[in-house]
């Protein structure tokens, strides 16, 4: 398929979805971009976080005093913040998805409602195009729900299990 056709088709599927969809898609992009920085900050900036946190412990000769203790939890808490940044924003905008897509529906419908006011309920034909604005954008947040989800997920067990895991290397002998 040549980029012309994609995008001709793009912009068609766009259109019958009404201006909600072009929020949805907007979104998505949102979402999709903090998912993609989360999983390039785990593959490749943690490990120099999680290096620099061991090393300052490591350097420390005492590693029982309160005091100790305290820069203890305070290197796994900076780790903990670098790790669950952003986390809740991208469970927001999963969860926010569905929602554009209920607006588009109402929109949609409210649609069809002028139509039937206007032409009388009987021509179908002419309620098709505020249908199609009610369903795609229901169809659209729930794909873009779903495709955050499963990455959100993934992502804030990875965030949990990396911070169990330096806490347990910050163990006290």
């Amino acid at each position: 398929m040549d980029p012309t056709t994609a995008f001709n088709n793009l912009q068609m599927f766009l259109e019958r979805g009404g201006p909600v969809l072009n929020w949805i898609m907007a979104l998505t992009f949102v979402m999709w971009a903090f998912i993609l920085e989360r999983l390039a900050y785990f593959s490749f900036a943690h490990k120099g976080v999680r290096q620099r946190a061991l090393r300052e412990w490591g350097a420390r000769s005492d590693h029982h005093s309160w005091y100790a203790m305290a820069i203890r939890d305070q290197l796994i808490s900076e780790v903990k913040q670098k790790v669950d940044q952003n986390v809740e924003l991208i469970k927001t905008l999963v969860a926010v998805a569905p929602l554009f897509g209920l607006l588009g529906t109402v929109t949609g419908m409210v649609a069809v409602f002028d139509v039937m006011a206007i032409m009388g309920s009987s021509d179908a034909r002419a309620m098709s195009a505020g249908v199609a604005r009610a369903t795609i954008p229901t169809m659209a947040g729930m794909v873009a729900a779903l495709s955050g989800l499963m990455f959100s997920s993934q992502i804030e067990r990875m965030a949990k299990q990396r911070v169990h895991e330096l806490a347990d290397e910050l163990e006290v002998d």
